[in-house]
């Protein structure tokens, strides 16, 4: 082996190239890694947010903005973004020389979640105040995309009442109960919810013709064959 010109000369040279490479490779690393090259100087938002604070974003974006346009922390910035109020997704672009482009998907609020958060229209519960008017909804943890199927699909069935669901519950026994805009109650149990909704829709005129109509609490629709009224104690 030792008396193989070309094979050794085939090593030397194959260990010449590797010593090159890392050369290269360590001179670029030290040179990325600098924080005076390519520093970022501009972070940039897509679109003005709507209900995320300005301040806060900015507060954040100050103490967690590190290293150079190579450097920073692409994942961990947007982690630390998507745990402030409002905020479903962020993404976030390297624009060269020396900017970051932020885009910012905010929660769009549909109702009240077991008066500790919110729903938003994917069906998530998420944390954050809000003064705006929605329904409440209530159910076991991780009911929430159900419960938001149903109040769509409620909603759109009572839209001819000129009513609206004002709230909606889901029990620990999967039976539905609706709060209408009106103040009446709606049991509608476990089972043929649409069906029992429809049946309350077509009975609407008739209870609300009676004498006692406005003294009326609940309408209970879990009867095979009828209903039951509940009227306000006098």
């Amino acid at each position: 082996m030792w008396d193989n010109t070309p094979l050794l000369r085939n090593i030397a040279n194959t260990l010449f190239f590797c010593c090159v490479l890392a050369t290269l490779y360590g001179g670029i690393h030290y040179l990325v890694h600098r924080p005076e090259l390519l520093p970022i100087k501009v972070v940039r938002l897509s679109a003005v947010p709507e209900r995320i604070i300005a301040d806060d974003v900015q507060s954040l974006l100050r103490a967690q903005v590190r290293g150079n346009f190579f450097t920073v922390d692409i994942d961990q910035l947007r982690r630390m973004l998507e745990k402030l109020p409002w905020v479903r997704h962020v993404s976030i672009r390297r624009e060269f020389p020396d900017q970051l482009l932020v885009s910012f998907e905010e929660h769009k609020a549909i109702a009240h979640w077991n008066n500790v958060g919110l729903v938003n229209q994917q069906g998530e519960v998420f944390e954050a105040e809000t003064t705006q008017a929605l329904p409440v909804f209530s159910g076991n943890e991780g009911t929430s995309p159900e419960v938001l199927k149903q109040y769509l699909a409620f909603s759109g069935q009572i839209a001819p009442l000129h009513l609206r669901v004002m709230q909606l519950a889901l029990s620990t026994r999967h039976a539905w109960q609706l709060h209408l805009s009106n103040n009446i109650v709606v049991e509608l149990g476990r089972e043929a919810m649409q069906q029992r909704l429809a049946r309350f829709i077509a009975i609407y005129p008739y209870i609300m013709a009676q004498p006692t109509a406005r003294d009326i609490q609940l309408v209970d629709m879990r009867y095979r064959d009828g209903f039951a009224v509940r009227l306000r104690p006098a």
